[in-house]
């Protein structure tokens, strides 16, 4: 039962009730819940920054779980990068190399797999420096990894088809050492017998008679026959794929046709004295990836050892062109 209150009125000599409205009641009400809402609040807010729940307790293990992974991850993709060093080092070292490939791409093994707006969604949270370290990391070594899967199936090709590259690649001398007068060049910087001029001599010039049998160095197909009345003369280039491919210069005749498909140790033409040339001989050239190269590296099929240094030591010493 609710406590009424009076108050005296001097006006009538008596005591009255006193009323009071309903927004006042509703005043009064607030004045004295307020102080406790205030307090419940800040005990609330306290003790939610100072306890945590269960489920935020379960969470904050399972974060620092992550963390831990990710780091180790980390470091196992350290390990796996550093495989992969080795890695490549043996497929361009070695088995490059070996199979007469030529050098893989860099631009393979740098292609890139995202810009930075792939790594934009892990921006902004307390871990982003970590989640994008690894992220990057995984990144990189499956690009990697994907460059090496190529290289290795161009490898794999290669060996599969080994004794086709090796029956293709110039292995031979062009001339038979019984036929050669001696040898006239070797490549390298020579004096022109014509203009008598220091130039690159970029082949190496065999002397024999005129008719003397000149041979294929490698199986191939006949690309060209050329006739000049200067430079090269009468010329044959063989095509042998692979990124091979032999030049014959000054000959007295073809002994093949254009299209012909020809073996290592084939006749193909006859040595003359053709274009720009100052007597008998056979100017040889070895192409590989579009460079000439010298031919001296060619000739492990068919010469000893002792044969081979003794064709080394001449064509050092020689300082003259033929052409």
């Amino acid at each position: 039962m609710s406590k009424k209150k009076y108050k005296y009125n001097p006006k009538s000599l008596a005591y009255e009730e006193v009323k009071v409205s309903i927004p006042g009641q509703i005043l009064k009400i607030s004045l004295l819940v307020a102080p406790s809402i205030v307090i419940g609040l800040m005990l609330s807010f306290f003790f939610s920054k100072q306890l945590k729940s269960p489920r935020e307790k379960a969470l904050g293990r399972e974060i620092a779980v992550y963390k831990k992974e990710m780091k180790r991850m980390n470091g196992d993709l350290a390990l796996v990068h550093r495989v992969l060093d080795d890695i490549e080092k043996r497929d361009e070292d070695l088995y490059r190399v070996a199979l007469y490939a030529s050098e893989f791409p860099k631009e393979l093994r740098m292609m890139g797999t995202g810009g930075s707006e792939k790594y934009s969604d892990l921006e902004g949270y307390s871990n982003s420096k970590l989640l994008l370290e690894t992220v990057k990391n995984l990144d990189a070594a499956e690009k990697r990894l994907n460059a090496q899967r190529l290289s290795f199936k161009e490898l794999l090709k290669l060996a599969k088809d080994k004794e086709k590259v090796l029956a293709s690649i110039p292995a031979i001398q062009p001339v038979r050492n019984d036929d050669l007068k001696r040898m006239a060049s070797g490549y390298g910087w020579r004096i022109d017998p014509i203009y008598k001029t220091s130039r690159m001599h970029t082949g190496m010039d065999f002397t024999a008679d005129i008719g003397t049998e000149v041979f294929s160095t490698g199986d191939g197909v006949i690309e060209a026959l050329e006739r000049n009345r200067w430079g090269y003369g009468n010329c044959i280039v063989i095509n042998h794929g692979y990124g091979y491919k032999t030049r014959y210069a000054h000959l007295s005749g073809f002994k093949v046709k254009i299209g012909q498909k020809v073996k290592r140790g084939d006749l193909i033409g006859l040595i003359g004295s053709t274009g720009k040339s100052t007597g008998p001989h056979l100017h040889y050239e070895v192409e590989q990836n579009g460079k000439k190269v010298n031919p001296i590296h060619y000739y492990h099929s068919d010469l000893s050892p002792e044969q081979y240094e003794r064709l080394l030591e001449m064509s050092k010493n020689t300082y003259k062109a033929f052409d």
